[in-house]
């Protein structure tokens, strides 16, 4: 019988040797993001031979992360089954791919029903031009851009344990802006992002700070998730300081992706005003993904 524990710093380890071993793209195989988000999805972590396996949500509505390593994918899928039916629970796999239904169909023909889940589609970019912002449809970015350098003190700096308590400060007041408390979605990321800050240097991240005369406008975390792609986890401005948001990210970027192919920002969480900012970024492709549930 599989067992699931509750996600722990110094599971990062193993962790990240079996998501290495897969190499998927998507935002759900990064050990940042389980630990993170683990209290807002009720999420357990467990490893079957050299599977990693993840179970969110509590019964009878079990879900369960497409298994992450190498071996007998079937034999780890059939115990996930397993597992769920002991619980008393329905089965359903979350973070599937076009890639991974696939396998998923082959291994079980006809089991398996298969919805998309727009708001969890991750906004995927070229490294290259999303650095140099070049091109005539980008063309607004570089100008508030340029603005942003034109029209203020700046600097930009490496983001250090030593600026936790400053950068949690910048959070609250981001947050007495929009509003947080005042949407559900946004008080989870606040948490998360609580949570990633209290472990950032365990975490072993990487980040970086916009400041204007001094004052932190900016700031964003990301890190190197795949062969070919940084994911960025956080990117926080103060929307009326014009251009920060493009200006951390070009800074952060040049710093870590350019010897990387991609970047994924991540989802939208159904968010209108998120979906259209990642929208104005134009992701070359959007990564997919669905619910597979047993029949």
């Amino acid at each position: 019988m599989l067992e699931f524990k509750q996600i722990e710093i110094e599971d990062k380890v193993w962790a990240d040797t079996l998501l290495k071993m897969s190499d998927f793209r998507g935002a759900e195989y990064c050990f940042t993001n389980l630990f993170i988000w683990d209290g807002i999805y009720q999420s357990k972590i467990g490893r079957y031979k050299d599977f990693l396996l993840l179970r969110t949500g509590s019964a009878p509505d079990f879900r369960y992360l497409y298994p992450a390593g190498t071996g007998d994918v079937k034999e780890v899928i059939e115990l996930m089954i397993e597992d769920a039916a002991h619980n008393g629970s329905s089965f359903t796999i979350i973070g599937v791919t076009d890639q991974t239904a696939q396998e998923l169909k082959s291994l079980f023909p006809d089991r398996f029903n298969f919805n998309t889940v727009r708001d969890s589609f991750d906004y995927i970019y070229d490294s290259e031009k999303l650095i140099s912002l070049s091109g005539k449809k980008l063309q607004p970015k570089r100008n508030h851009l340029n603005f942003f350098a034109s029209n203020n003190n700046w600097r930009y700096e490496e983001l250090s344990s030593d600026m936790i308590a400053e950068i949690k400060d910048f959070n609250h007041e981001w947050c007495a802006r929009v509003e947080c408390k005042k949407f559900e979605t946004l008080s989870w990321e606040s948490c998360a992002v609580e949570k990633c800050l209290d472990n950032y240097h365990l975490l072993d991240l990487r980040g970086g700070v916009l400041r204007v005369d001094s004052k932190i406008v900016a700031y964003t975390i990301g890190e190197v998730i795949n062969s070919d792609t940084v994911v960025v986890h956080i990117e926080k401005a103060f929307s009326e300081v014009r251009g920060a948001y493009p200006m951390i990210n070009r800074e952060f970027l040049s710093r870590v992706a350019p010897a990387y192919k991609y970047v994924n920002r991540e989802d939208d969480i159904g968010d209108e005003g998120l979906r259209k900012a990642k929208e104005s970024y134009y992701p070359i492709f959007m990564l997919e993904k669905f619910y597979a549930k047993l029949f």
